[in-house]
């Protein structure tokens, strides 16, 4: 390992758990991480970074499930009221949040990309003694919000490696990118960000993430692939409220629209291309008992090994939904919600990644790549760079979990933020050094 590279990588790892405890307290959900975004921002202008944000950063037609006018306003003067910055927070109205940061190093050399995703969940923090975030102060003072998926501490990661990269930008030749994403949890973020240039031009991207299938602190996974393709929608059935005693046959029933759809959506016949998956999670509906349901909605998702057979799914989800709104006549609605691409990591880059994780120590099992079986939307941005003839990969990072991602007593080692910063500055060094 790079001596130079060393000596900064262990002068900025006590700063991780600081990092990362501040935006576990602070937690913001997918297009409201205004001041996640604005420290970062602030942070990345101090390195001497090139910040691209706002409009020119996320492509507003193409962003999906926002929430309201009014939602983001009380999420920004919570932000302000929180520490964000005032003129960087405005720059991010309509819940432009994504943002890029670039350093030239000049010469020939490849344009790496690294991404680091942002947003919270949805979810109450649990109010446990024993909980560590309790114990030592850090628990989400945001209500209905907390970083139960590991963000808060890729955030940490990634700050700390643009402070590594900067100290040491006389030893890199190329361009490096540090893609700051929002609204990954409902895969929402990552295409209007593409959409507006996020990875045009760039030559390899990393993307990492805490935990997942790495259920360990002496375990890391190199490269991921079979990220599933998804879609996820919203499709709402409009039919007419009559009296379900003196009248019925005045009203169309959106109710018996929506459950029709659901059982032929669950009978779609699979492919044998490819696996593929619908799940229909939710079904809200009707007014009362002697009404005539005006309104249903059904809450979707469908999968596919490929974007192709996700396709193919969610076609045949559109075609279904119109068949049961025309059969009970009532009216339909699709509302997509959110989607990406299927991805597969590049082995080529996931060797290099594993041959400096063996060198690191401190990872008992290195697995060169492995199934994902899910979906995350940084393979929109893979699968992007691949598609122009670039390579990537995304990186699980073992640590030790207090319970599952997603879950509100979700914490993680902290030495996890440690191994990660050491792995990926490793990384780009061998990428982009002289």
């Amino acid at each position: 390992m790079n001596q130079d590279l060393k000596k900064k990588v262990e002068e900025l790892i006590p700063n991780l758990a600081k990092v990362r405890r501040d935006l576990h307290k602070h937690p913001e959900s997918g297009w409201t991480e205004f001041r996640t975004a604005s420290m970062a921002i602030k942070k990345m202008k101090e390195l001497g970074y090139t910040i691209t944000m706002g409009e020119d950063a996320v492509c507003r037609e193409a962003m999906m499930g926002v929430p309201s006018a009014d939602a983001l306003r009380a999420h920004m003067e919570r932000a302000i009221a929180q520490g964000a910055d005032p003129e960087l927070v405005a720059k991010m109205e309509g819940g432009m949040t994504g943002f890029w940061a670039d350093m030239d190093f000049g010469g020939e050399g490849p344009f790496l990309a690294v991404r680091f995703d942002m947003d919270c969940n949805d979810v109450t923090e649990c109010a446990d003694a024993d909980h560590r975030p309790n114990v030592e102060g850090f628990a989400s003072v945001n209500k209905g919000a907390m970083h139960a998926c590991g963000h808060d501490g890729h955030v940490a990661i990634g700050l700390a490696l643009a402070e590594v990269v900067a100290a040491m930008r006389d030893q890199f030749k190329g361009k490096i990118r540090f893609i700051f994403q929002p609204a990954e949890e409902g895969v929402r973020g990552a295409m209007p960000m593409e959409k507006a240039g996020a990875v045009v031009g760039v030559d390899e991207i990393f993307g990492m993430h805490i935990g997942f299938q790495a259920n360990n602190i002496g375990k890391v996974i190199c490269g991921t692939k079979n990220f599933l393709a998804t879609t996820k929608a919203d499709i709402t059935f409009t039919g007419v409220p009559a009296h379900a005693g003196n009248a019925p046959e005045e009203g169309k029933n959106a109710l018996l629209s929506a459950a029709t759809a659901l059982l032929n959506m669950h009978a779609i016949p699979r492919s044998g291309k490819g696996d593929t998956r619908i799940t229909v999670g939710k079904l809200n509906g009707g007014e009362g008992r002697n009404v005539i349901p005006p309104k249903a909605v059904l809450v979707l998702e469908t999968r596919g090994i490929t974007s192709a057979l996700d396709e193919y799914m969610f076609g045949e989800v559109r075609r279904i939904a119109k068949a049961a709104a025309d059969m009970w006549g009532c009216g339909y609605s699709i509302d997509i919600k959110g989607g990406t691409k299927s991805g597969e990591s590049d082995l080529e880059v996931a060797k290099v990644v594993a041959e400096e994780a063996r060198d690191m120590g401190c990872f008992k099992e290195v697995i060169e790549e492995q199934n994902f079986g899910a979906s995350e939307d940084y393979s929109h941005f893979m699968s992007t760079v691949q598609a122009a003839g670039g390579k990537g990969t995304y990186v699980q990072v073992g640590s030790t979990l207090r319970a599952g991602h997603h879950n509100s007593h979700f914490d993680f080692d902290e030495q996890t933020l440690a191994n990660a910063l050491e792995l990926m500055s490793r990384c780009v060094y061998r990428t982009l050094a002289k």
